[in-house]
């Protein structure tokens, strides 16, 4: 097998390549570098060290063509997306053509050159904000942005295309993801909760926490976090599932078999990827003080953000039935392995 991984010199895209490889599969990279390092890329472990990485867009019809022709791809591992949710106010024009455009051209090449399978990487974000204390993946579908809308529609594009063309697919919907595998593969963007906090403390300021009037047991939003690595493991394992080799992956199994018929033709299978388990705001910045070192300044409470729900938590019990898959990386490693490569970035952060 060979996997085109779009998108792969990104923070979750080095992650997924570096998985794959390690399980010994055939990577190839498609990124524009728009936020993705090449070094990410480098000196990969496994019987094949390296990604092959082809500088691009998905929008560029004839690349992507070529790129799958040439490398003889076999399936497709789908990233590269525009994904911060204010921008995603500000420019939904900007959203809808690269991340819904982008990939229908991909798909569009996907279906010309015969690849059998395509794994989509969804969100969370497609939810909204429910209202349940755990999300399963019959929870209702409405988005409060143009990021969610994109990747929503992106899941209805993918099934389309499977129930016409026979393409077996996955659509996995993550969660908040943190952490790093290695400190050089660490997230280097300052979007998501962690580098928030370590981008505030390194500068000397109090982290903000936005609201701390929910109706959860200390006022603040309730999130589901997920290690990278333990998303990667997800990623190969769907890969694996839809070419009919099983599930299960070497230390992010959960020991289950996976259900039956997802690797037949025109399969196709939507899941959340998460851990089950909660974890606030005011703990999370609680814990980034310790592990940190930084208890000063504290966190201090901002008012709420437009569109915050209270509690949005994973049921993940569908990943672990189809793919023999679970998380195993706690909220304290995702911290500790995210402070390392903040560190190497930062040298004066400690």
């Amino acid at each position: 097998m060979t996997w085109l991984i779009t998108g792969g010199a990104g923070y979750i895209g080095a992650h997924v390549a570096r998985t794959m490889t390690e399980a010994g599969e055939r990577v190839v990279v498609l990124d524009d570098l728009s936020a993705g390092l090449p070094e990410r890329l480098e000196g990969m472990p496994g019987p094949r060290p390296e990604a092959v990485l082809v500088r691009g867009s998905v929008l560029d019809r004839a690349l992507v063509e070529r790129t799958l022709t040439e490398h003889g791809i076999t399936g497709v591992v789908h990233l590269a997306a525009r994904k911060q949710v204010g921008e995603s106010v500000e420019q939904p024009l900007r959203y809808y053509r690269e991340n819904v455009g982008g990939l229908t051209v991909l798909l569009e090449a996907v279906v010309a050159a015969g690849v059998e399978r395509f794994v989509f990487s969804s969100s969370a974000a497609v939810y909204g904000t429910p209202d349940v204390d755990l999300v399963t993946e019959e929870t209702p579908c409405v988005p409060m942005n143009p990021y969610g809308e994109t990747k929503l529609t992106g899941e209805w594009l993918v099934r389309a295309t499977a129930r016409a063309t026979g393409l077996s697919t996955a659509c996995l919907r993550y969660f908040n993801v943190a952490g790093a595998a290695e400190p050089r593969l660490a997230d280097t963007g300052v979007f998501n909760i962690v580098p928030m906090f370590f981008d505030a403390l390194t500068r000397g300021e109090a982290p903000l926490i936005f609201g701390d009037d929910y109706p959860t047991p200390d006022g603040t939003c309730v999130r589901d976090y997920i290690h990278v690595q333990d998303l990667a493991e997800a990623h190969l394992a769907a890969a694996r599932r839809l070419s009919g080799r099983g599930g299960g992956t070497s230390g992010g199994s959960g020991g289950g078999e996976p259900g039956d018929g997802v690797s037949e033709p025109g399969g196709d299978l939507t899941l959340n990827i998460g851990t089950g388990r909660g974890l606030s705001v005011r703990e999370m910045a609680d814990l980034v003080a310790e592990i940190t070192g930084k208890r000063e300044p504290a966190a201090r409470t901002a008012p709420r953000r437009a569109g915050d729900p209270a509690r949005v938590v994973a049921s993940a019990e569908l990943a672990e039935k189809e793919l023999g898959w679970r998380a195993r990386h706690s909220v304290r490693d995702m911290i500790t392995s995210a402070w390392e490569g903040w560190c190497l970035r930062h040298p004066g952060a400690r």
